[in-house]
């Protein structure tokens, strides 16, 4: 009996620590497909910061050709 015992408490250990190491695997695989994620959402944001800064650029520079005019303008 006390073998008997013996050996269900071991192999209960043992799945136990079978289970927690699957879980840690599939922890870390989510871990890293959130990292890859904030990587691509990085590069995305990014990306649209430049197409914004380029957009204001080119209204900058309109801004700056219209004030020019402006004062050929007046000036004439």
């Amino acid at each position: 009996m006390k073998r008997f015992l013996g050996v269900l408490v071991a192999s209960m250990f043992l799945a136990s620590a079978a289970y927690a190491a699957d879980a840690m695997k599939d922890e870390k695989t989510k871990t890293e497909k959130s990292e890859k994620a904030e990587k691509s959402e990085k590069k995305a944001s990014k990306s649209k910061r430049k197409v914004k800064g380029e957009k204001g650029k080119a209204k900058a520079d309109e801004m700056k050709g219209e004030g020019k005019s402006e004062e050929k303008k007046s000036s004439k």
